[in-house]
Parts: C-alpha cells; sequence; structure tokens
C-alpha cells in the first residue's frame, strides 16, 4: 500500500474525558499516519446513550488540541467522509442491517439479558465456554411473528458461519487465524434499536476507507467477528494493531482507582502534553534517548518491530521523572505562565504579580519542580502564615545554635542573598557545627518546613522586612 494512502482513526466514546489508554491510541494512530504521509481521522462513537456524556465530544476535541495531535478530518473540520458523529450515520447502519436480511444472514433474538446470563452461568458451571446457544435461530417464522406481534423486546443478531476459519494481519501478532465456531453471533443492534459498537464501527471504517486499526488488545477477539463482516460484504479487510493494554504496577488493567487514570486528573496536577506524549510514545520501547517530542517520536517509532506482549505497566514514577526533564527544558518567559494559573488558584497575591516579578520567584524552583502545580506550593511560603513546629526545632538541635545564630542575626539579615549563604557557612566552619543542621534551621524559620529550596534562593525570594520579622521569630 502506498504511504499517501494510508488512513487510520481515533474513534473515543464521548464520555466526557479521555484516560490513558485513549491517549496512547490517539498517539498511536497520529504517529502512524505521520509517519506514512497519511490521514489521521477522528471519528466520535456516540451511539450508546448511556456514554454520551459529552454529545459534541467538546471534551475530547479540546484535549486532542492540548496534546498537539493535529486531525486532518473529523468534526469541526469535516472532509470527504462526513459526518464523524455515528449518531449521524443512523440510515447507512439501517441500510446494511437490510442487507444482512434480504442474505438472510441475520436473526431476531428475544433473549433477555438474565436469561443469557443463568445460560452464560450454567455453561461455566459444566466447564463449557459461555457461548450462546443460538435458542432464537431455531424459532420458526411464526413464533417470530407471535414474539413481534407482542412487541417483546429484541436485538438482531449477525450469523456466523460456524464452518468458516477468518485470518487477518496485525502489525505486532502478524497472520492471525481464528474458527468462528469458537464464537457466538455477534450483536449488531440494542433493544432500542441503536446499533453495536462492532457493527457501527466496522461499517463507518469500510465507508471512510480505513486502511489501519490500532485499538487495545483486549479487542482482539472482536476482530474475528469484524472480519466475518468484512467478508459478508465482499470488502477489503485491514491491516490491524492490537496495542498491549496499559496495567498498573500489580499487573491490573489500569482504572479509575489509578492516579493518572484520567487525562484531566494529570492536568489538573500539573502535567505537561510534552511529557504524556513522550512518556507514553515510548512505554513498552527500548529507545537510545528517553526524552523526545512529537516529531521525534514520529520518525523513530519503529512500527515493524511492536511488542506482542499483552500487557505493559504504567510507571507514574517514570512519568514523573519525564515531566520534570520537560519542565526544566522550557524557557522561564514560558515556564512562569505554565505556573501562573496554579499559583493563582492557591494564591491570589502570587498569582497576580507581573510576570518579571513571578519569574524572579519561579527561576529558582525550575531545577525542583516535578510538576506545575508544585510550584503554588513550594511558593505558599512567600505569602502564607505559618507556625514554626517546636518538635521540628528540636529534632534539629536548636536549642545547641539558637545563641550563635542570634550573634549573626543582624548581620544575617542585613545580607545580601549570596552574602548570607556565606555568613552561615563561615558560622558553621568557626564553631565547627554541622551545616546541614544549621541551614535546615533558618530554613524552618523562613518557610516553615525542613525540606525544600536552598537558603540562597529563599534570601532572594523574601524582602528584607520580611526576613528580619521571620528570624527574629525564630530566636525568640
Amino acid at each position: 500500500m502506498k504511504k499517501s494512502h494510508v488512513r487510520v482513526r481515533f474513534a473515543p466514546s464521548p464520555t466526557g474525558f479521555m484516560h490513558l489508554g485513549n491517549v496512547r491510541v490517539a498517539i498511536i494512530n497520529y504517529l502512524f499516519a505521520r509517519q506514512n504521509e497519511g490521514n489521521f481521522i477522528v471519528r466520535v462513537e456516540d451511539t450508546d446513550p448511556q456514554r454520551n456524556v459529552d454529545p459534541e465530544a467538546k471534551n475530547i476535541l479540546y484535549n486532542l488540541d492540548w496534546l498537539k495531535l493535529d486531525y486532518d478530518e473529523g468534526p469541526e473540520k469535516n472532509g470527504h467522509y462526513a459526518p464523524y458523529f455515528q449518531s449521524q450515520r443512523m440510515a447507512t447502519y439501517r441500510a446494511a442491517l437490510s442487507t444482512l436480511q434480504q442474505k438472510q444472514l441475520v436473526y431476531p433474538c428475544f433473549c433477555s439479558s438474565e436469561t443469557l446470563e443463568a445460560k452464560r452461568q450454567r455453561q461455566l458451571a459444566m466447564k463449557q465456554p459461555p457461548r450462546y446457544d443460538r435458542a432464537c435461530m431455531k424459532l420458526n417464522p411464526d413464533e417470530v411473528k407471535q414474539k413481534f406481534a407482542e412487541d417483546a423486546p429484541y436485538i438482531w443478531r449477525f450469523k456466523l458461519d460456524h464452518d468458516k476459519t477468518v485470518t487477518f494481519y496485525d502489525l505486532a501478532h502478524k497472520t492471525k487465524h481464528f474458527e468462528l465456531k469458537h464464537f457466538s453471533d455477534v450483536p449488531i443492534t440494542r433493544q432500542d434499536g441503536s446499533f453495536t459498537f462492532l457493527f457501527a464501527n466496522f461499517l463507518d471504517d469500510v465507508a471512510m476507507k480505513i486502511t489501519h486499526v490500532f485499538r487495545g488488545e483486549d479487542h482482539l477477539t472482536n476482530t474475528a467477528a469484524q472480519v466475518a463482516l468484512y467478508e459478508a460484504f465482499d470488502e477489503e479487510v485491514p491491516v490491524f494493531y492490537h496495542l498491549p493494554i496499559l496495567c498498573n504496577l500489580d499487573g491490573k488493567k489500569l482504572s479509575k482507582r489509578d492516579f493518572g487514570f484520567s487525562l484531566n486528573d494529570l492536568k489538573a496536577e500539573g502535567y505537561l502534553p510534552e511529557a504524556l506524549i513522550n512518556y507514553l510514545g515510548i512505554i513498552g520501547h527500548s529507545v537510545k534517548n528517553e526524552i523526545m517530542t512529537l516529531e521525534e517520536l514520529t520518525a523513530s517509532y519503529a512500527f515493524d518491530h511492536l511488542s506482542t506482549t499483552g500487557q505493559i505497566k504504567y510507571d507514574v514514577e517514570k512519568l514523573r521523572w519525564l515531566n520534570h526533564q520537560w519542565i526544566m527544558n522550557y524557557d522561564l518567559d514560558t515556564l512562569t505562565e505554565l505556573c501562573r494559573p496554579f499559583i493563582e488558584a492557591e494564591n491570589s497575591i502570587l498569582g497576580q504579580l507581573p510576570t518579571e516579578k513571578l519569574k524572579l520567584l519561579i527561576a529558582p524552583l525550575q531545577s525542583e519542580l516535578v510538576t506545575l502545580k508544585q510550584s503554588a506550593q513550594a511558593l505558599s511560603f512567600v505569602t502564607d502564615a505559618f507556625t514554626i513546629d517546636p518538635i521540628m526545632l528540636d529534632m534539629h538541635q536548636f536549642s545547641t545554635y539558637k545563641s550563635s545564630l542570634k550573634e549573626l542575626a543582624p548581620q544575617l539579615i542585613a545580607a545580601q542573598p549570596s552574602e548570607a549563604f556565606t555568613l552561615l557557612k563561615e558560622l558553621c566552619k568557626s564553631k565547627n557545627y554541622p551545616m546541614k543542621h544549621v541551614l535546615t534551621l533558618i530554613r524552618i524559620g523562613l518557610t516553615g518546613k525542613a525540606q525544600g529550596l536552598g537558603i540562597k534562593e529563599i534570601f532572594s525570594m523574601l524582602s528584607h522586612e520580611e526576613i528580619q520579622k521571620r528570624i527574629a521569630k525564630l530566636l525568640a
């Protein structure tokens, strides 16, 4: 297939938020499209009313923009294969269902969910694979008419040919074969008349000429039924890539209970789009240089050497490290404006400072920040009142050094930031004091915390009057 003909799609449900699994699928689709000079399409799968929390998919489109995953066709951009909302494509699905009815490849199923679950449990108890027993396919025409006359709830099932084996190609798994006798006949509608993900997804991929389908490993067995649909309509089967599932460090599928599952949560904590793209682009791969831009990932992603492992572990500490590296990579002007909303949310006084003054406070933090939100926490001491914990002072032997610090206090208060550090250093040398203890005590007096910024940085952030007041309070 020529590179210019590659067409891939990201097809999320408008659930109101994106999780890391969604984001990773979007990234892989984007990288493949750009690497092959193809088209990256966004299509919203909104046929399930229960999942349609964000009807216009505004949140999804906003997040794709925030991640800088620019798509070629989709909502708000349109294209030759519009519309890009499944809810607007019902006529296509109804026509395809009619075709299957004419070919006698579907039948109405009147089994309730309770009946199906009871059958499933019985099969499991008998150590049989749970599979629909085709009870409704055995109904005669008169019985079906009677059910319709009674307005009995039903769905349409696609009848699989249990004598056939379907074949498709997966970029990681290579050629896959599935015997259809091991699969249940596929529901293609719901009882409310809407169409299932599996059916609508297949039809849209055909209509939009999708050449490669990238999705999670958990969809691998679904693919067998979809390939059967491709064959029923005499359509060319696309190439697939079933990505390993993201799991937590315990090996369980990532869920809402795991930090970072929701993209909104990561954004709220101050993780950067570059870091998220970088992390999800290299996870599960062996790379020489771990810090990569979207452009570098596009150029280097090895689609011909993909992992066949069923899962990949999500390591938040690695993401934190990458986020820190990207914060270090920013120029001070950009970093200051990125930190401002987080600072303003917790401290309106600092948040409203002119850029030049806020930059003076952010500059000493840059090498310490892991997330943008930490900037607000790290600067809280500048304006917020705090109480010095006497237990913390005792832990660092304050009584041993108090008199010497009192003698040094006038010089310390009057000193410039760099001079203050020198004065403390000289005091420790002359008195044979451990530098660590003395600096920690001064930090406690100025910030209320035993750990944090260096003394030089703290002195540069506070006015002489504030330093004088806080040291006097410490030594009182």
